[in-house]
């Protein structure tokens, strides 16, 4: 990728991670996800079942289209002229289209907005390799590309789940309000990954300066959606085992707040939605679930300042708590990462 020097920026690349429409896309797909990676034939099945129950499509397309149109709008209304370009990492439309199509509109230096607000090798940098990947499979020709810095701490993006965790809030008989727990929610990654970026003490922030804009100082930060072999370390409690946990001290409302995800999309409707509300009704734990950014007014306008910040148009770097706003260029070892092989205890 491309930071510094060069034409001003002339298009804006929209890179998320992809997700399937139909039943027939759905094992393509996971291979996608998981090429390059061990992971055993059951273990995709066990993955595929969670699509087949929404008949193979995932949302988190529809929320990209539906986040990109209110980008547009909010674009326009600012006067800022980058048509956007959507290209995915698993998925069509890929990395490699989007650029393409852009070589052929002529684009030669695109921004990047990436649909994760953490600093992580999977949440960032592996985003910075596929765009080069793509950029070297396009040849001469293909844009550079800037990749927008990441938000957690950005007021836009902390409004936005403020408002989410307040509204799930007010769907609970007033009378159980103040009994409730919170657990902020993020997507779980292997503890070797976690110790090479700041990616913990990023979700922590977030998690925190959300608490604080409730005024509710009765949250724990948990995970969800591992997936790695049982051997391997991730981050956690996981949010299954933080409901027992809650079940112990008779905790009978609790709302579930994923501020590690900016939509909702599979991790979301089958792990916090059936799986982990299931896991609390058997518990006799009732559990909410706020919404996640999604095309939430601010968050909207968080990409255009965001944006503007790298255009020139504002010296305002917006970030809210105690860290500050991230770097715009990420240092060479930002967020490395190289799996580790690792045997079950007693395998050769």
């Amino acid at each position: 990728m491309s930071e510094g020097t060069g034409p001003e920026h002339d298009s804006l690349l929209f890179v998320s991670f992809g997700g399937p429409e139909r039943r027939e896309d759905v094992v393509p797909f996971l291979e996608n996800v998981v090429r390059g990676k061990s992971v055993p034939k059951e273990r995709l099945a066990e993955l595929a079942e969670h699509y087949y129950h929404f008949d193979g499509k995932s949302p988190i397309n529809d929320q990209n289209r539906a986040l990109i149109a209110a980008l547009e709008e909010e674009l326009k209304a600012n006067d800022i002229d980058l048509p956007i370009y959507w290209g995915n990492r698993n998925w069509d439309p890929t990395l490699g289209d989007a650029l393409r199509q852009m070589k052929e509109d002529g684009k030669k230096r695109a921004l990047a907005f990436v649909t994760s607000a953490y600093s992580s090798y999977s949440g960032c940098r592996q985003y910075r390799e596929n765009i080069e990947k793509a950029r070297e499979e396009v040849g001469e020709g293909a844009p550079e590309v800037d990749k927008i810095r990441v938000f957690y701490n950005h007021p836009g993006f902390i409004e936005a789940n403020v408002d989410g965790l307040l509204a799930a809030f007010e769907t609970l008989p007033k009378d159980r309000r103040e009994s409730a727990r919170i657990a902020f929610t993020a997507h779980s990654v292997p503890c070797a990954m976690a110790e090479t970026s700041d990616y913990e003490d990023q979700l922590q922030e977030t998690a925190r300066l959300v608490a604080e804009g409730a005024r509710n100082d009765r949250w724990q930060l948990v995970y969800q959606s591992r997936s790695g072999p049982p051997h391997v370390p991730w981050l956690g409690p996981d949010i299954l085992e933080h409901l027992d946990a809650l079940s112990q001290i008779n905790v009978k409302d609790i709302v579930v707040a994923p501020v590690g995800f900016l939509a909702d999309h599979m991790e979301i409707v089958w792990d916090l939605d059936i799986e982990a509300r299931n896991h609390a009704n058997d518990l006799g734990i009732t559990l909410t679930r706020a919404p996640t950014a999604g095309t939430h007014p601010a968050f909207v306008s968080m990409i255009r300042e965001l944006i503007e910040e790298r255009l020139g148009r504002t010296q305002t770097r917006q970030a809210v708590g105690k860290r500050g706003p991230s770097h715009d260029v990420c240092p060479p070892d930002c967020c490395q990462y190289q799996p580790r092989v690792s045997r079950p205890p007693g395998k050769a």
